[in-house]
């Protein structure tokens, strides 16, 4: 168990109830997971919790395609029969082709580590339960070699879901759970400030006002995050977008400039393109400016 504490660091914001989190699955020895929108830090977080630990980190990305079994070993039967073909010495020896997963991986390592298990709920649906006696005894036997994996150190282990798919019930109660609300301004204003910590304050409010007034449109399928935000900001100081351009959206009657860095799909944009038709109508009930 580690004794150092996680917190913020320089390039990452991490609210008091997410540090509390955090820290609560350490001190439990429990896995921690996390849910979230699209965009509010939840993979960064396990790189942060690494950092900020001073620990390695091992990162399994899950695809739909993901089996549990392949973040423990995976035995290349192929490639055993190809050097048997070719005559290679290889081919006696059967540890050769037991290709380690992530979570060997951290197992093996020499100091504690993180590991992340990110968009677990991508996989199906028993992709979780299958991983539920290895996590709990921290081991696993590899059967062609007929060896007993053990964990040298626990791992701080991460887990993230998009809640595409509801995780199994055996699986849930193992875990320590915590959900990343989406930032507040005051939040999202020193998230901002970490990346663009020369960014003038009148900009920084004008862009942080005209985001969530995108973000507060009725019906939008993808509502713009934290990254798209961080990028609207770049690309805004990159072509020297004036003041003026961001407070006239403020009353909704123009789309935001450069708005293809906040919404992302032709939905969202023609119903913006709608909400603001009808906010110039209302403005001109006649039909004449």
């Amino acid at each position: 168990m580690t004794s150092k504490k996680f917190k913020s660091t320089g390039s990452y914001v991490a609210t008091d109830d997410l540090t509390l989190a955090v820290n609560a699955a350490v001190t439990l020895e429990r896995p921690i997971l996390i849910k979230g929108e699209p965009g509010t830090g939840k993979t960064q977080l396990a790189q942060e919790v690494a950092q900020s630990l001073g620990k390695p980190l091992f990162e399994w990305h899950i695809k739909s395609t993901t089996k549990a079994q392949q973040g423990l070993y995976e035995y290349d039967a192929v490639a055993r029969l190809r050097d048997s073909q070719l005559g290679d010495d290889r081919v006696h020896d059967i540890s050769n082709y037991i290709i380690r997963g992530k979570v060997w991986e951290s197992f093996a390592s020499d100091e504690q580590p993180v590991l992340l298990i990110d968009e677990i709920d991508k996989a199906d649906i028993e992709f979780p339960n299958d991983l539920l006696q290895e996590l709990d005894r921290m081991e696993f036997f590899v059967y062609e070699t007929r060896e007993l994996v053990r964990a040298r150190h626990r791992p701080i282990i991460i887990i993230t879901s998009n809640n595409e798919k509801e995780l199994p019930d055996a699986f849930l109660r193992r875990c320590f759970f915590h959900y990343i609300k989406f930032p507040d301004q005051d939040t999202m204003r020193s998230i901002v400030d970490v990346h663009f910590p020369d960014l003038k304050k009148s900009l920084l409010a004008e862009a942080l006002n005209t985001f969530y007034k995108v973000r507060d449109v009725p019906g939008l399928k993808k509502k713009p995050s934290t990254s798209e935000l961080l990028d609207w900001i770049k690309l805004l100081l990159a072509e020297d977008i004036p003041l003026e351009a961001l407070r006239a959206e403020g009353t909704r009657k123009i789309i935001p400039p450069l708005y293809g860095a906040l919404l992302k799909n032709e939905q969202d944009v023609h119903l913006f393109e709608q909400l603001v038709f009808l906010d110039r109508r209302s403005d001109h009930p006649s039909g004449r400016s």
